[in-house]
């Protein structure tokens, strides 16, 4: 049996807002060897591993050694590596890195000058956030640059992120964009009004000539709604061609899910694609794990708990003030504030697969019966999921 090597995950972002890159930060149970471990634990997901050319960086959280490369390192997979590893020891992992030439990024630290010029070649050069002023990482930039493609790793405030992108990196990692607070006592705006009339429309069992009515009144609305239901994201058999065929097809009750991505991906923000990207991985992460511990009528609402839970940030509104404006289940509207319910284990999950370390996911699958396997599989397929519907 695999070991129990959960991941948790940090987004990289570029200057324009887009999520370009993952980073998979590894948590080892005590008493496990890391490198082992990690080797053991990755190569279970080689059927959900991401497609794509996005690059996903994997932080071993532990001095790498020639034992991952028990792995089958997938092409789109970057290796972070500290110079510490490349410089002590036996040589061996030197020797083996050269022969297997997996993407690397350097950790740059302490005896880089060493690791840069021991024959390896980096894609990328990375600088922690917490290691440097704005200042000397705009230096450093600068010097590496021939090196391999620079970018920054926990980047966890706007003003950090920025400081990052003004020293010249091509992406910072971090959940920085979580960190701004909607200004108390702002409305929503008509258009995102609107949509939310719809939703409640549709939630309040309205007939289709009047729902129909009110989509009308934005003609991209029924655009999207069709396009994100008939997406490859959904796996639909057939081609939903309207609002009244939608409704003959799913019914009600699955076409609150469809009507959720309308609110979801409203947002003029500049950080919009990032939140975009962040609440449909958290809503097809929370409706998997979902899954087999509550009853399949409540998969739906699980979905639309993640969706919905950064539309404070998304539409710039207060959290109390959007739900306010929604006829939702009560069990969505008390895990989004924090007041427990059925849905709250899964939406505590789903925030821990973006903690800083492994420690809260690692209680939180245990609370849950979920084995590292599991969940790790859902972050992978969750982000595909994500990536689908961009």
């Amino acid at each position: 049996m695999p070991a129990e090597v959960f991941f948790t995950r940090q987004p990289l972002v570029n200057r324009q807002s887009k999520i370009i890159a993952t980073r998979l930060r590894l948590a080892f149970p005590e008493g496990v060897d890391p490198m082992p471990a990690a080797a053991e634990g990755l190569g279970t997901l080689v059927d959900v591993w991401p497609q794509g050319e996005k690059s996903v960086f994997i932080s071993s959280g532990a001095p790498l050694s020639p034992e991952l490369l028990n792995w089958d390192v997938p092409a789109n997979a970057t290796l972070e590596v500290h110079p510490f590893a490349l410089t002590t020891g036996d040589g061996i992992l030197l020797t083996e890195l050269k022969n297997r030439n997996p993407s690397l990024c350097l950790d740059f630290g302490d005896d880089a000058s060493q690791a840069l010029s021991s024959g390896l070649h980096f894609r990328f050069i990375g600088f922690d956030v917490d290691a440097y002023t704005p200042a000397q990482m705009k230096a450093l930039v600068a010097k590496t640059q021939p090196f391999g493609i620079p970018v920054a790793f926990n980047a966890d405030s706007p003003q950090e992120f920025q400081a990052c992108m003004d020293a010249g990196v091509s992406a910072a990692s971090g959940w920085f964009f979580k960190n701004m607070t909607a200004p108390a006592g702002k409305a929503l705006n008509p258009s995102h009004a609107h949509i939310v009339r719809v939703l409640n429309l549709v939630r309040n069992n309205e007939d289709t000539g009047k729902i129909e009515a009110a989509l009308k009144q934005d003609v991209a609305l029924s655009y999207k709604l069709l396009r994100y239901i008939n997406s490859v994201g959904f796996g639909l058999s057939c081609e939903i061609q309207s609002f009244k065929h939608a409704v003959t097809i799913l019914g009600y009750d699955k076409l609150n899910k469809w009507l959720s991505l309308l609110l979801v991906t409203a947002s003029k923000d500049p950080m919009a694609p990032a939140l975009m990207h962040t609440a449909l991985t958290r809503a097809r992460l929370m409706e998997t794990l979902g899954h087999g511990l509550v009853d399949k009528s409540e998969y739906d609402n699980l979905f639309i708990t993640g969706a919905f839970s950064l539309l404070d940030h998304m539409l710039g509104v207060p959290m109390e003030q959007v739900l306010d404006a929604m006829h939702l289940p009560e069990p969505i509207t008390d895990a989004l504030l924090g007041r427990g319910g059925m849905y709250a284990p899964f939406h505590a999950i789903a925030l821990a697969c973006e903690a800083t370390d492994g420690t809260a996911l690692i209680e939180q699958a245990g609370m849950l019966g979920l084995s590292a396997d599991q969940v790790n599989k859902a972050q992978l397929e969750a982000l595909a999921f994500a990536e689908k519907m961009e």
